[in-house]
């Protein structure tokens, strides 16, 4: 099993020593990591843009010492907003990386953290909004190979219900997952939305059902880590949780090419 998404220091809202990562990696039985370290271009009122070159020279390092015991994949989390795709798509065509994950963070200049972006809009609308940026951001960016997070809009909302429902969006998640399942890509499952497993909040298998149902088989598990204590942190609930919605793999990403691996 990978853990498809985590951040090493590269990241600058984490703590996490890239070695420390894969010490526990290790202990916990993974086959491999993806380091999706951030960069968002005009995030606003912080930074999230990495020297490359030098991410690069620290994971090449990194990898040999733990060739024998695990496989770290380089990758990147890009942040997208429509005036961005340019700048991003360089960034991402410039360098190897293995795996690149397409994320929203900041929807019309919010970023959903802050809590502003849910001010005036009820659930439907604000989640409405945030899929259709996926949505655009599916169609107009170049080069990724899996969707990061749907469940980051949730995160943050204060509605007495937080849970992304199928139902509630289904001509936009249709859309979504027709547009990936067409472009041979697909989307990962972020059990940092869901750490304490509380019971107002809960990942919809109704999204996962509708996806195999439509033809996707790409999906993968990912953490969020920015820490050791949360990498793979309720995989086996969520892998069996896959199961159940009819997949029988997950994928992770090498060279940019799709590697399937049993659930």
């Amino acid at each position: 099993m990978f853990d498809c998404h985590m951040h090493s220091k590269f990241s600058t809202d984490s703590i996490m020593d890239a070695d420390a990562a894969c010490d526990a990696a290790v202990a916990l039985g993974l086959d491999g990591i993806a380091f999706t370290d951030h960069l968002d271009f005009d995030y606003p009122d912080e930074s999230f843009i990495i020297d490359f070159d030098e991410y690069f020279s620290h994971m090449t390092a990194v990898q040999k010492r733990f060739q024998d015991k695990l496989k770290v994949l380089t990758a990147v989390e890009v942040g997208i907003q429509p005036h961005v795709l340019a700048e991003s798509l360089n960034v991402v065509e410039s360098h190897p990386f293995d795996y690149v994950l397409a994320s929203i963070h900041i929807i019309d200049r919010l970023d959903p953290y802050r809590g502003d972006y849910y001010s005036n809009k009820t659930k439907a609308e604000a989640y409405e909004r945030y899929l259709q940026e996926i949505l655009f951001m599916i169609r107009n960016f170049g080069s990724f190979d899996m969707v990061g997070h749907f469940e980051y809009i949730i995160r943050y909302a204060g509605y007495p219900d937080r849970t992304l429902r199928y139902a509630e969006h289904s001509d936009t998640f249709d859309a979504i997952m027709k547009e990936l399942i067409g472009s041979e890509r697909g989307f990962e499952l972020n059990t940092g939305t869901y750490r304490n497993a509380s019971s107002e909040i809960e990942y919809d298998i109704e999204v996962l059902k509708r996806y195999r149902s439509l033809g996707g088989e790409m999906i993968c598990l990912s953490s969020d880590a920015h820490r050791t204590e949360h990498i793979a942190l309720r995989f086996d609930h969520y892998a069996q949780m896959l199961r159940e919605a009819g997949f029988r793999y997950t994928v992770h990403f090498e060279s940019r090419k799709p590697v399937f691996d049993k659930l």
